[in-house]
C-alpha cells in the first residue's frame, strides 16, 4: 500500500510504500469518520502455518457500543483467507477466555485467548496480563501477549520453530491535542512510546510537536504551512522516517477527516529511475509456496501508521 504526500512547503510530492497486509482490504477497520469514535489498533504479521509464508491480521476493535477482536489468517498474494471473530463485550466475561477451531487452506488453524486479566489503557488492545495463541500443527504460529508461560501450558503446543515478524501496525485514536501509540522498530528491541501533540486553536499559530520515549525529536512551527512534510530522527542509534499530513486538522470541517503519521525505520530511500525491487511482504515466496525452512529473500519492512481523530 502506498500514500502519496505532498509537501507544499517543499512544492513537490513523495509516495509512501507500506507493507499493508492484504487483510487489511478484507477485515478493513471501516471508515470511522461517520460513525462514533471507534478506536481500532492493527497488527500484521508474517508467520508459517504447515510451512508455508503466511500473513495473519489481527484487528483490536472498541467504540461505546462494543469491544472485539478479529483475527485473519491469509497467502501473502491474498487468494485466500479466513476470519476469526471474537466479541469482547464488558458484560460477556465468558467469551474473555476461549478456543476456537478453523481450516486454512486445507491445515486446521486454533486461536487460544485468555483476556480476563487483561489490562488496557485508553485504546482497544491490552497492554499486559493477557495471551492470544495461534496454533498450527502443534506449534504455537504468533503468540500475543505477556502470559506465555500460560499459553503454552493451555495449547500443549511448542514455540514455532522461526519466530514471526510483525512488518505493519496501523492505530486509529481520538483526542483533542494529544494522540499516543506504542511500537518496536527492530525485533527484539523494547516498545517505543510515541506522542503526537498539537497546538492548532487559538490566537497562535499552530504547531506540532513529536516525541518518542519523551524526548521530543521534531518540532513544527507555522503549521499551516508546513501540514505536510518529512524528517529523519534517530532513535536509539536507529534512523526512523517520519512522514505526516495534519491537512484536515486545518482546513476540514472537525471529525471529516484526520492526521496521517507513518513511521519507517531505516535510511531514506535512494530514488532511482530503474525498477525497484519488491518490498515489505514481497519475496520470492509470495505465491505462498515457500517453505519456510527456506530463507526469507527480503524480510518485511515494518511500517507504523498513527490516524489522529480530532475531537471537540
Amino acid at each position: 500500500m502506498s500514500y502519496n504526500i505532498r509537501n507544499s512547503a517543499r512544492a513537490h510530492s513523495f509516495t509512501v510504500q507500506t507493507s499493508a497486509p492484504p487483510a487489511e482490504r478484507v477485515v478493513t477497520d471501516e471508515s470511522v469518520a461517520c460513525k462514533a469514535a471507534q478506536s481500532t489498533v492493527t497488527c500484521a504479521y508474517q508467520t508459517n502455518i504447515a510451512g508455508f509464508w503466511r500473513n495473519i491480521t489481527v484487528l483490536w476493535c472498541k467504540n461505546m457500543m462494543n469491544h472485539s477482536l478479529s483475527i485473519t489468517v491469509d497467502s501473502l498474494d491474498g487468494e485466500i483467507h479466513h476470519t476469526c471473530k471474537i466479541d469482547l463485550k464488558p458484560w460477556h466475561f465468558w467469551s474473555k477466555k476461549g478456543y476456537k477451531s478453523f481450516e486454512f487452506d486445507g491445515y486446521p488453524v486454533d486461536v487460544f485467548w485468555d483476556l480476563r486479566s487483561a489490562k488496557f489503557s485508553s485504546g482497544p488492545e491490552p497492554s499486559a496480563d493477557y495471551y492470544v495463541a495461534i496454533v498450527s500443527d502443534e506449534e504455537v504460529v504468533l503468540l500475543l501477549g505477556d502470559h506465555k508461560k500460560k499459553a503454552y501450558k493451555r495449547t500443549k503446543s511448542r514455540p514455532a520453530l522461526v519466530d514471526a515478524v510483525q512488518f505493519y501496525k496501523k492505530e486509529n485514536v481520538f483526542a483533542k491535542k494529544c494522540f499516543s501509540t506504542r511500537a518496536k522498530f527492530e525485533d527484539n528491541k523494547k516498545e517505543h512510546e510515541i506522542v503526537v501533540e498539537s497546538s492548532t486553536a487559538g490566537p497562535r499559530d499552530p504547531e506540532m510537536w513529536i516525541s518518542i520515549d519523551g524526548i521530543v525529536l521534531i518540532h513544527v512551527k507555522n503549521l499551516q504551512w508546513k501540514f505536510r512534510g518529512n524528517q529523519t530522527v534517530s532513535v536509539d542509534k536507529l534512523q526512523v522516517q517520519v512522514f505526516w499530513d495534519v491537512h484536515d486538522w486545518l482546513f476540514s470541517n472537525p471529525g471529516t477527516g484526520h492526521g496521517l503519521f507513518i513511521f519507517k525505520p531505516g535510511p531514506p530511500e535512494v530514488d532511482s529511475d530503474g525498477d525497484n525491487s519488491s518490498r515489505g511482504g514481497d519475496s520470492d515466496t509470495s505465491t505462498g509456496s515457500g517453505r519456510y525452512y527456506n530463507a526469507r529473500a527480503t524480510a518485511p519492512e515494518f511500517s507504523l501508521l498513527l490516524c489522529a481523530w480530532k475531537i471537540d
